[in-house]
């Protein structure tokens, strides 16, 4: 029988070989200057790019669950930052969505999923006895606007981050509608004016 990873490894083969990858060639710069954190829910791999006018090439796009940027020193929050300093993004544009199954997630019911595939109680036990709070590790939001401006700030905050725009914004995972929850630009001419005072 085969499994996904030969179905995938199938196609590819035939992929590589009628040459379908010549479309997609460009380089590894984003040629819109951008990087966009996004979640990892499927009704946005195409739609989110679509409705941004972006094609390959363009921006940097990380996947993550929520589009939650949760930690300062995290592996997203260097993404970003080599994206910034080493492929030549200039802004940052976070994008949360609708509908998200991170503003449903209960932790606990995550921890009987965990049970039920065998992981044992000592494990979560042993877990959180050296310090991950697993509650609030995979607690989800409750408001995608709120969630949005916490990681923008979290990102405008960070002391390595130069000072460059960053935007947060809420997608419709049906109509591709994007609303505006932050604005970068107006964060920074108002930082400027008080600095300026």
């Amino acid at each position: 029988m085969k499994t996904l990873l030969y179905e995938v490894l199938d196609y590819n083969k035939q992929f590589v070989e009628n040459e379908k990858y010549i479309p997609f060639l460009t380089s590894k710069f984003p040629e819109k200057k951008f990087v966009i954190i996004t979640c990892m829910d499927t009704r946005l791999i195409e739609l989110l790019p679509a409705s941004m006018d972006i094609k390959n090439g363009d921006v940097k796009i990380i996947k993550i669950a929520g589009a939650v940027v949760a930690h300062p020193f995290g592996s997203v929050m260097r993404s970003i930052i080599v994206a910034i300093y080493e492929l030549k993004a200039s802004e940052v544009f976070i994008v949360g969505h609708t509908d998200c199954g991170m503003g449903s997630l209960d932790p606990s019911k995550m921890k009987e999923k965990f049970k039920a595939e065998g992981i044992k109680d000592e494990t979560i036990k042993t877990l959180e006895y050296y310090g991950l709070d697993l509650e609030k590790w995979l607690k989800g939001f409750d408001d995608v606007n709120e969630s949005v401006r916490n990681s923008v700030k979290l990102i405008r905050n960070h002391p390595l981050l130069p000072k460059i725009a960053v935007h947060g914004l809420v997608i419709s995972p049906n109509t591709g509608k994007l609303d505006v929850v932050e604005d970068g630009y107006v964060y920074l001419e108002e930082k400027e004016k008080i600095q300026g005072n």
